[in-house]
């Protein structure tokens, strides 16, 4: 019998990647291309969706090429995407209104501000499980139609679009056919009610969002309709998976029961943990949202969401010119002084999850005349894993349950150093999978599924490393409790 392949697109924050997948589930073939981060003199974040789109289909033509498999046999697409990044496109035209807004600007702090004097604040959270945040799209998308001309005119007269990456992608994909985004995606956009699993108008009308410009909402497993990516392939085929990249990584981890766990390493970190069907809102500081829906199934997840995790790596190499590559922070880490207290809270774009305070700038505490290159980089790599320690002990809370597995994906995963200080300071194991594009092999393990390519046995495939705890107690308890001291002097 001949082989079927499946692609996945995995369009992120710094880049688009495009993967192909035999019918065992083995991926043979990965091509990506970055695009342009574009910060202005007021730190706001943009990228241009054109050059999303087009550096898409490029990835996808260059896979299928160099891959050499007869293009006859790729039977499926699914699509993982960076979340919260909003952007708007006239209906008619499919033309961007200006640049996409990137999850980690917070330019729109100031109308979040302004529903929250309204007095709606914890209304809002009721209903979509979110803590009002410019992180989110509700605000970003506001800021368009208040900021960019003509999208309020456009919006008024019902020829707008507008929403997350994966609605641009499915839109462009399909030749405009097609305007519609998962329940993954929709959770996150604080407009959406996750108990009535619909768009909220009351929410869309405190935003001067109206509902009905809103992409229709499909199972994540859904026919999203059909591209040939401009021609490259024989006929279309059916876009039959998309996810929010973290989704993706849950799913694609196999954290399909209550109580699993999981965090993604990028740029910034996505913590979730699946609650299965019904919802728990959080009392500690993370967010509800939805996990996926599958066939009409729905799942839960708690989530907590971290601004500046592998983007300090960046930083520490980019801005600071303290190392030449990421490779060098796990050797730099190691030989720092043992007794030296400082820690990096990376509050470049305010603070997200359990602490919510997006006027928090970023400093560096417990200086003393001995710290140097290595203590900096070491509080630069230790602050990813406090980060995520805050949101594993919150969700702990929030679900009851005490955590002893947290299965990790991502880049910054590599780096030893970070495993185990993570699997230390957190007190749980740390499970790494043999491969680190788990927010691509979500949508295509759904997509494989959904047209029978392979069975719910796929979830085996992954192979794992783990580093458990070698802490003393007193130790990661005082570390942890320096932490904590630390954040506290950056909070408003």
């Amino acid at each position: 019998m001949s082989e079927k392949y499946i692609i996945s697109i995995d369009q992120s924050t710094q880049g688009t990647k495009a993967l192909l997948f035999n019918d065992r589930g083995d991926i043979l073939k990965r091509t990506d291309k970055p695009h342009e981060q574009i910060v202005n003199e007021k730190g706001w974040v943009s990228h241009d969706a054109v050059e999303i789109y087009e550096n898409t289909i490029e990835v996808v033509r260059r896979l299928v090429g160099e891959s050499g498999v007869d293009k006859s046999r790729i039977v499926g697409v699914g699509i993982s995407n960076q979340r919260e990044t909003s952007l708007a496109w006239d209906k008619v035209t499919g033309q961007p209104l200006g640049r996409a807004i990137v999850w980690q600007c917070a330019r729109a702090v100031d109308i979040c501000e302004r529903v929250e004097r309204q007095g709606v604040a914890e209304q809002i959270r009721q209903k979509t499980g979110i803590n009002l945040s410019p992180y989110f799209p509700a605000s970003k998308i506001a800021w368009i139609l208040e900021n960019v001309e003509g999208a309020k005119e456009k919006a008024d007269n019902g020829t707008i679009c507008h929403g997350t990456v994966d609605s641009w992608l499915v839109y462009k994909l399909t030749g405009g056919k097609a305007y519609k985004t998962d329940y993954s995606n929709a959770s996150r956009t604080q407009l959406f009610n996750i108990f009535d699993l619909k768009w909220d108008e009351e929410i869309c009308g405190l935003f001067g969002i109206d509902s009905k410009n809103l992409a229709e909402v499909c199972d994540s497993n859904a026919n999203y309709g059909e591209t040939d990516f401009e021609g490259l392939l024989p006929k279309p085929i059916p876009i039959h998976g998309v996810l929010g990249d973290s989704h993706g990584s849950l799913y694609g981890q196999g954290c399909r029961k209550p109580g699993m766990m999981k965090a993604t390493y990028g740029t910034g970190s996505s913590i979730a943990m699946n609650i299965g069907e019904k919802p728990v809102l959080s009392t500690h500081g993370v967010v509800t949202s939805l996990a996926w829906c599958m066939s009409g199934k729905v799942n839960y997840e708690l989530e907590g969401n971290l601004n500046y995790t592998g983007a300090v790596i960046t930083w520490l190499k980019d801005d600071l010119e303290l190392i030449e590559s990421p490779g060098e922070t796990g050797r730099l880490a190691g030989e720092a002084l043992a007794d030296d207290e400082v820690y990096l809270i990376p509050a470049f774009s305010g603070l997200g999850a359990p602490y919510w305070d997006g006027r928090a700038t970023a400093a560096i505490v417990g200086m003393t005349r001995a710290t140097g290159k290595k203590e900096v980089v070491r509080a630069g790599v230790e602050c990813i894993a406090y980060q995520i320690t805050d949101i594993v002990k919150a969700m702990s809370e929030d679900a009851g349950v005490a955590v002893k597995e947290l299965r990790v994906d991502g880049g910054p995963t590599k780096n030893s150093y970070l495993m185990q200080f993570q699997s230390d300071i957190a007190g749980v194991t740390v499970q790494i999978p043999d491969s680190e594009e788990l927010s691509a092999i979500g949508p295509a393990y759904a997509t494989g599924m959904a047209l029978g390519v392979w069975g719910e046995e796929i979830f085996d495939k992954l192979n794992r490393t783990k580093y458990d705890p070698k802490m003393d107690a007193s130790v990661r308890d005082k570390k942890y409790q320096g932490w904590k001291a630390a954040v506290g002097r950056v909070l408003n």
